[in-house]
C-alpha cells in the first residue's frame, strides 16, 4: 500500500524484490541473535524484541503491535490480552506434557498467526518463535517446507493451506508442513 511507504526506514527501497531482500537480510541477522543463547520465547517482551530485531532495520513499526484493523487477526485493541493468554496456554501446555514438543511448537505458531498481533512479518515472526520454541525443548529447528524448494509458489499454498486445516482444529497436517 503506497502508505506503507511512510512506515518505511530505507528511502531507497523502490521495489517488491529489494524490499524482499532487505528484509531477509534483517530476518538472517535476527535469527543468529536469537540462536546465540537460550531464550525465554514464552515472554511477551522477547517476542515483541524478537519482531522488532527481524524488521527493525527496514520498518519503523517493527517490535509494536498493530493499531490498526486488517481483515485478519483479532481486533487490534485485544492484541495485548490474546497473546498473554496465548502465551499462558503455551506455558501451561509444556508444563503438563499436554502435547508432544513439535506440537506445542506448531500450535504456539498456529495461535500466534490467528492473532496476527503485527502490521507484517507475523507467519515469519510465529516461525522463528516456534523454531526457538522447539530448539529450547530439545528438538531440532523445523524446515517449514524448505526441503522441497522445486515451487515456492507450491511450497506457500501448502503451507496456507496447513494453516486453514489447523483452523478447522485438524493440526496434522501444520506438523507435516513444519517438518517437510
Amino acid at each position: 500500500m503506497p502508505e506503507d511507504r511512510f512506515q518505511l526506514r530505507l528511502d531507497w527501497v523502490t521495489t517488491r524484490d529489494q524490499l524482499n531482500e532487505v528484509e531477509q537480510a534483517n530476518i538472517t541477522e535476527a535469527d543468529l541473535w536469537a540462536f546465540r543463547r537460550r531464550r525465554d520465547v514464552l515472554n511477551e517482551t522477547f517476542l515483541l524484541q524478537l519482531h522488532r530485531r527481524m524488521f527493525g532495520k527496514v520498518w519503523r513499526w517493527a517490535g509494536r503491535y498493530r493499531d490498526t484493523e486488517l481483515n485478519l487477526g483479532v481486533a487490534a485493541y485485544r492484541i495485548p490480552v490474546e497473546m498473554r493468554q496465548h502465551l499462558d496456554t503455551a506455558r501451561f501446555w509444556l508444563a503438563q506434557s499436554t502435547f508432544t514438543p513439535d506440537e506445542i511448537a506448531v500450535r504456539f505458531h498456529h495461535r500466534q498467526v490467528l492473532i496476527h498481533p503485527f502490521t507484517n512479518g507475523n507467519g515469519r515472526h510465529a516461525r522463528l518463535a516456534a523454531d526457538l520454541l522447539v530448539v529450547g525443548t530439545g528438538g531440532a529447528r523445523f524446515t517449514w517446507g524448505r526441503s522441497s524448494l522445486v515451487d515456492p509458489g507450491r511450497t506457500r499454498a501448502g503451507y496456507i493451506d496447513a494453516l486453514r486445516a489447523a483452523d478447522r482444529h485438524e493440526i496434522a497436517p501444520l506438523l507435516a508442513f513444519a517438518r517437510s
